[in-house]
C-alpha cells in the first residue's frame, strides 16, 4: 500500500513538474556557444552609423571578429566581400574590427578602402564586445540564424566555400 502512495506521489510530481515548464519554458539562453542566444552589442560602423545585433534579428548574421595586422583575417576579407554581394542583402556580413589593438582608425579605413570593402565594419574601440564574444583569436566567425541564436563558431580564416556552407547550414 505504501509503495503504491508512493508511486503516485511521485507520478503526481512528475506530471505537475511537466506542465509547468510546458506553460512556463526556460528563457533562451544567451552565450557565445553553439545553440546559445548570441549576446546583443551595439557599435559604430566606420561609416558613424549604430548597428546593433538586435536590429539584424529576422536576417542570418556572418559575424567575423578581425584586425588588420591579423594576415588570415586579410586573406578571408575578399572572400566576406563576395559572398555579400552573391547575396545581395538576404545576408548580413558584419566585420568587428578590434580598434583597441590598431595603430590608428586610418589604419582600418585605408584597408577597408583597399579591399573596396561594402560590408558593415564596427568599430570595437576598446575590445569590449570581443571580450563579451570571448575572442582569443584571430579571425572569429559566428553564424548566427534569423532567430539570433549561435550555429557555428569558427576559429581561422574561411574560404569563400566554406562560409557559403555555414551560410546555407543556417
Amino acid at each position: 500500500m505504501m509503495k503504491k502512495v508512493l508511486a503516485i506521489s511521485i507520478l503526481v510530481f512528475l506530471i505537475g513538474y511537466a506542465v509547468f515548464y510546458a506553460i512556463n519554458p526556460a528563457e533562451e539562453k544567451v552565450g557565445v556557444s553553439e545553440g546559445s542566444a548570441a549576446p546583443n552589442f551595439e557599435l559604430t560602423t566606420i561609416n558613424g552609423e549604430e548597428m546593433s545585433l538586435a536590429d539584424l534579428k529576422g536576417k542570418k548574421v556572418m559575424l567575423n571578429f578581425w584586425a588588420t595586422w591579423c594576415p588570415p583575417c586579410r586573406s578571408e576579407m575578399p572572400d566576406m566581400q563576395k559572398l555579400y554581394d552573391d547575396y545581395n542583402g538576404e545576408v548580413v556580413v558584419a566585420a568587428v574590427n578590434l580598434t583597441s589593438s590598431e595603430k590608428n582608425i586610418e589604419t582600418v579605413e585605408s584597408f577597408v578602402n583597399e579591399l573596396n570593402l561594402t560590408f558593415p565594419i564596427l568599430l570595437d574601440k576598446k575590445g569590449k564586445i570581443n571580450n563579451q564574444f570571448e575572442i582569443i583569436s584571430y579571425p572569429t566567425t559566428y553564424f548566427i540564424d534569423e532567430e539570433g541564436i549561435i550555429q557555428t563558431k569558427f576559429v581561422g580564416a574561411l574560404t569563400y566555400d566554406q562560409m557559403n556552407t555555414f551560410i546555407r547550414e543556417l
